[in-house]
């Protein structure tokens, strides 16, 4: 941590590099010691997220450390996995991991202006391997994989984000379901399909799949809305695109794991595990500060001047 701090550079320099992700294994004090967490996450970027001042709910937010959001299927946080058990292995005996098979693919807090830049994730108690996995598409490689039609066509589009509690989801549109009234913090928020990374200069894919996408209105600004209309396909068919197994890493968590990622330029989603006979917890935190020029003199859109 201290060597960390001495060149504070070197970490976000790494990060970079790698594409967006990291590894660091051993980090099992932390659990122990919280605030190792915060201090780690701010060589990062100069904000990390206080989820006091959210809508969090308090029971995910740690007792001791604000800044630090659990996730877990115990009380008092009894957040549950994906409810579904994962489809079968693939002939080759891999877990699937493309979209549409492969549900959840999303990157955090995509409904806000500006939306943040890095999460770190900690494993302070995991499941055993081969289930409760972490999978991270790489949005950069996928982006340049395009044809250079649709690499065109994508450089001129925005995304519509909301909130999943705003009942504008593909789901929600298709049960009928009427959408929630929203606060002025909460409007759906467009985001560049192609966002230029702000350290590298690299444009990467940048959308999530259903749940986190308005597809009321979207899921993409000025063409055809709703589950059915032209919007929706050509979303379904890059989350498909940058959802291919060559552009995607399955994390097997052990604890004392941390996984930072950056969000500005990879999805990731969540596998099963079997909640109803194993506990996990694992804690979060979120990191602001460089968006990139095209957030450039915003307001944070999810507070309230």
């Amino acid at each position: 941590m201290a060597a960390a701090e001495a060149e504070p550079g070197s970490l976000p320099r790494a990060l970079a590099d790698s594409g967006g992700l990291l590894l660091i294994k051993g980090m099992d004090a932390m659990a122990g010691a919280p605030e190792l967490l915060v201090r780690l996450s701010r060589i990062f970027g100069p904000e990390v997220e206080d989820y006091r001042n959210t809508l969090t709910p308090l029971n995910m937010v740690h007792q001791a450390v604000s800044e630090i959001f659990i996730v877990a299927n115990k009380p008092p946080v009894s957040r549950p996995p994906p409810r579904r058990p994962d489809p079968p292995l693939t002939p080759e005996g891999k877990l699937p991991v493309q979209f549409p098979h492969r549900r959840g693919w999303h990157t955090d807090q995509s409904y806000r202006r500006p939306p943040p830049d890095i999460s770190l994730f900690l494993a302070v108690h995991p499941v055993p391997q081969g289930q409760g996995q972490t999978m991270f598409a790489d949005g950069t490689a996928a982006y340049e994989a395009l044809p250079p039609a649709l690499k065109a066509r994508v450089d001129t589009l925005d995304g519509l984000h909301v909130g999943m509690s705003a009942k504008r989801g593909r789901a929600a549109v298709l049960d009928g379901e009427t959408p929630r009234a929203l606060g002025p913090n909460e409007q759906p928020q467009p985001q560049p399909l192609a966002r230029v990374h702000p350290v590298t200069g690299k444009r990467a894919l940048y959308m999530c799949e259903y749940g986190q996408m308005d597809w009321v209105d979207g899921p993409i600004v000025a063409m055809e809305p709703g589950p059915h209309g032209e919007g929706g396909k050509l979303l379904e068919q890059l989350m498909a695109h940058m959802t291919q197994p060559r552009f995607v890493y399955v994390h097997e968590w052990t604890q004392g794991d941390l996984v930072v990622w950056d969000n500005r330029c990879l999805v990731h989603a969540a596998t099963w595990f079997d909640a109803d006979n194993l506990e996990r917890e694992m804690w979060r935190t979120t990191v602001f500060g460089n968006p990139g020029a095209a957030y450039a003199g915003e307001s944070k859109s999810w507070v309230i001047a």
